[in-house]
Parts: structure tokens; C-alpha cells; sequence
């Protein structure tokens, strides 16, 4: 699985006209599911996501957690993560699990990523056609692969 983890003081995703959720400050994830992708990979970026340390302390310094800095979470899928671009100029997607294997992972991610903030996470809707609008806070952006560990 890979995410992009991006610090934003809003975020909001939209789905057909309608607003589907919006948040102040926090995280927006975004996540691609691959077919080697299971269980470890999940318990493994529900960890990072929980307990990465990109929010400003007392001193300035990013040493708090999304949990410690009391944000919230937007999660929304997006298969183009997994997008191989070794050849030519359209991108393959042949990595990107197919729903019937991203589906169930997305959405243990989700949950599994709720219980370990101790609030409800927004979600997009898989597959969908979504705008997703964001003030990426500093900018801070980071990128996990879960087979890079």
C-alpha cells in the first residue's frame, strides 16, 4: 500500500454537487492499494498515519501526532498512487489492486485508523468521481510505502 500523508488546516471532498466531508486542521491521506497488499500492510500504516510526528509543539517544532494535536482525518482512495510511469507517457495502473481486493483494505484502514485516533475519520467514496479540496498546512507532505519498511 502506499499514502500520502498531507498536514492541512482544511480539507473537504465533494461527490456529484455534494459536500461528502470537511475537516479544520489535521490529516488528508490519501491511499492505493496494490495486489500484494494484506493485513500487515494496513496495521502498518495505521501506525505511521496515528503516530507520525508533523504538527508544530509549544517551541515551533513538528514533534505531535495527529492524536496529541487533536486533528482530524480525511481518508480517500486513489488507485493513480500506484500508477508505473516507466514507460512512455500514459501511465499503467496495473499495480492498483482491483476493488474486490482494495475495497475491504481501504475500508479496515479507515476503521482501523478511527479507533486508533479516538475519533471518526472522513472518507471519500471508492471509485467515485470526487473533488477533493485542501490548504496543505506548510506545505507538509509525506509519502509511505508499506513495502518499504
Amino acid at each position: 500500500m502506499k499514502i500520502v500523508i498531507q498536514r492541512v488546516s482544511s480539507a473537504s471532498v465533494t461527490i456529484g454537487g455534494a459536500l461528502r466531508c470537511a475537516i479544520g486542521p489535521g490529516l488528508l491521506v490519501l491511499v492505493g492499494v496494490g495486489h500484494e497488499d494484506g493485513a500487515d500492510d494496513v496495521e502498518y500504516l495505521v501506525k505511521k498515519t496515528a503516530a507520525l510526528r508533523i504538527f508544530d509543539d509549544e517551541a515551533g517544532v513538528m514533534n505531535r501526532s495527529v492524536i496529541e494535536a487533536g486533528g482530524d482525518v480525511i481518508v480517500v482512495s486513489q488507485f493513480t498512487l500506484m500508477a508505473s510511469t516507466r514507460k512512455g507517457n500514459r501511465p499503467a495502473y496495473i499495480a492498483a489492486a482491483p476493488p474486490e481486493v482494495a475495497v475491504p483494505l481501504y475500508e479496515d484502514y479507515c476503521r482501523r485508523l478511527s479507533e486508533a485516533i479516538g475519533k471518526p475519520v472522513g472518507t471519500g467514496v471508492f471509485g467515485a468521481d470526487m473533488q477533493v479540496a485542501l490548504v496543505n498546512d506548510g506545505p507538509v507532505t509525506i509519502c509511505i510505502d508499506s513495502k518499504n519498511r
